[in-house]
């Protein structure tokens, strides 16, 4: 063993549990090339960096193919594994365009990869399908001044538009013989439902779905894929018909719909298996999920093998095993496979464990509100608590291994998440509840279930931490304001701070979604977004405040921060502003270990042990 060796054992050996979890290599679920299904690119932070990587099965062998300073997780397989396609913005700003290497290059560093379609300007993505002939592929683009656009590029070519709107839209899938093309729009101006329409290559339409409920209330569509057959016209898609997510197919030639209604709890979306035969179902329900294979021929539901805890994303591979990625609260992630056989197991240094999730059921304003609990192993309360927020709004805290949480356990907090009205997984009605009084009924929940945390004796009433990143992070701002007596801290990261500014700045598909969730522009709905603006309550913030943000931040972008940062410092308020080079979050290990660290120290600080 060398002396560098001998070191690095020592220094990781010597390093916390809390950064050990940020800093073990971690990999995303292989993505795998249709017609080379040997082929596969997955996403992985082994240099320090989240960056793409190939994989070829049949050699083994795994490549670096991004190389970026901030990073790189947005790429694409073509379907005949000859290329890689990959999202190229500036410093994570969201914003650039489409390159592709081949799949065989080395990684060369500073090497600039080629535009994969270079007649097309730097855009927001909205999408991307290649075809299996290696020289079509359609395009989803975004800017503030065109709104959405789709574009089918062939190699060799000049792009062709073939959609145009000013409201969200984007690419939902390609055929398998590259005749059809569905989307998903918003022209409605309902950016929480999208409705369906599929298109020749030339944009003419063959079909549209739009659902709505007597007639004025939208319901969701979403594209799952096209079967994988020349010829068939059957689209797998998403409903929410019976007041959750359901699967169904639907031939869009012919224009029948199978409703599949399948008897499981919570929502269910699918893939198809990769003969077109059955469906590879994902199912989720109060915070956990499993899969199941669906045999079209004969409705058979039959569930595939996995341990409790969450399913991150699966995948039937042709030889008709299952690989998925999963977790627990407990344990970290890993890609399985129903062999039983880790798909793909990074060397290195391993995570330690974290402790599992306990599940709450409180009575909120509402309806019930489920939260998840973790808390230091043989510890009673109370205890410092701290409110772990997620973001979205349309998304759920789940049994899923999470490092930030578990380095709060580890310094000796609980840690309370909740799913309030606007998270997902607990059916239609609780995702649309926050509709115009945005982030007001969230924080309604959140009281609720911290009014239990005191009452039940398991949080300290005066050490209760509010934090989240974007949504959460705005929730934290929002909550500061509204709820200034219930809070003893607030750490907001990459949030929306000043509702106005933030509507002005952000990209446009962030625009489409706060009309619809307040029903309008901040010039047509003016008392809606100061009702929901942190800004607006800033004065009344007691607790001391830690803010960090990213400068290329388009999502919750950094001007709007420095205006609520100003009126905090007008009045000397105690707070903390920490600014860093990249946009909604980082990809850099480094980078985020540090963010933790500030957040811990700054709670010591103020809080003590």
């Amino acid at each position: 063993m060398t002396e560098s060796s001998r070191s690095t054992e020592q220094q990781q050996a010597d390093m916390p549990d809390w950064e050990k979890r940020f800093r073990a290599p971690r990999v995303s679920l292989p993505d795998w090339a249709e017609d080379a299904p040997h082929r596969s690119l997955f996403v992985s932070n082994a240099t320090g960096t989240y960056e793409l990587y190939a994989w070829d099965r049949a050699t083994g062998e795994q490549r670096q193919v991004t190389h970026r300073a901030n990073g790189t997780t947005d790429g694409v397989l073509s379907p005949d594994g000859a290329w890689i396609w990959w999202f190229d913005d500036k410093d994570g700003d969201e914003f650039g365009i489409w390159r592709r290497r081949p799949f065989e290059a080395a990684l060369v560093d500073g090497e600039t990869d080629e535009p994969a379609v270079p007649d097309l300007d730097a855009s927001y993505p909205a999408g991307l399908a290649i075809g299996r002939d290696g020289r079509t592929a359609v395009v989803g683009r975004s800017t503030d001044d065109d709104g959405s656009t789709i574009h089918l590029a062939r190699a060799g070519e000049s792009p062709v538009e073939i959609y145009r709107h000013r409201e969200s839209a984007g690419v939902g899938d390609l055929a398998h013989d590259g005749s059809l093309i569905a989307i998903e729009h918003t022209e409605h101006g309902d950016a929480m439902h999208s409705a369906l329409r599929v298109l020749r290559p030339d944009g003419s339409a063959v079909a549209e779905l739009d659902d709505t409920e007597d007639g004025t209330v939208e319901l969701g569509l979403e594209v799952l894929g096209f079967a994988p057959v020349d010829g068939d016209s059957r689209l797998l898609i998403g409903h929410q018909r019976r007041g959750r997510w359901e699967p169904l197919v639907w031939d869009v030639s012919t224009g029948e719909q199978t409703d599949l209604a399948l008897d499981l709890p919570g929502d269910v979306a699918a893939e198809w298996y990769p003969d077109g035969s059955a469906l590879l179902v994902a199912h989720s329900f109060e915070a956990r999920s499993d899969l199941w294979r669906y045999d079209l021929a004969t409705g058979e539901l039959t569930q595939v093998p996995t341990p409790p805890g969450t399913v991150s994303g699966a995948t039937a591979r042709p030889d008709g095993t299952v690989e998925y990625l999963w977790s627990s609260a407990a344990e970290p992630s890993a890609v399985r496979s129903t062999t039983g056989a880790v798909v793909l197991d990074p060397p290195g240094l391993k995570s330690p464990e974290s402790v599992p999730v306990e599940d709450v059921w409180v009575e909120g304003p509402g309806g019930r509100i489920h939260a998840l609990i973790q808390k230091p192993a043989g510890t009673t309360g109370p205890l410092p608590t701290v409110f772990d927020i997620h973001g979205g709004p349309t998304w759920h805290d789940s049994d899923s291994f999470a490092a930030g949480p578990a380095a709060w356990v580890d310094h000796g907090y609980a840690v309370v998440r909740v799913n309030y009205r606007g998270s997902t997984g607990y059916g239609r009605a609780w995702t649309d509840a926050l509709k115009h009084r945005v982030g007001l009924i969230e924080l309604e929940d959140i009281e609720a279930v911290r009014a239990w945390a005191v009452d039940s004796g398991l949080a300290d009433p005066e050490r209760l931490i509010l934090t989240g990143g974007s949504w959460g992070g705005y929730l934290t701002l929002l909550g500061l304001g509204t709820q200034p007596d219930a809070w003893a801290l607030g750490i907001a990261a990459v949030p929306v701070a000043d509702y106005v500014t933030a509507y002005h700045d952000e990209m446009e598909a962030l625009k489409a979604m706060d009309r619809t969730l307040l029903g309008g522009t901040p010039e047509e709905v003016p008392e809606r977004f100061e009702a929901s603006s942190p800004l607006t309550y800033v004065d009344a913030v007691k607790a001391p405040v830690y803010i960090s943000a990213g400068v290329n931040d388009p999502r919750c972008p950094i001007r709007q921060i420095d205006n609520y940062v100003t009126r905090l410092a007008a009045r000397e308020a105690p707070h903390e502003v920490y600014r860093y080079d990249a946009g909604h979050g980082s990809l850099v290990v480094d980078e985020r270990i540090k963010q933790v660290r500030l957040e811990l120290d700054f709670a010591e600080r103020y809080l003590g042990k």
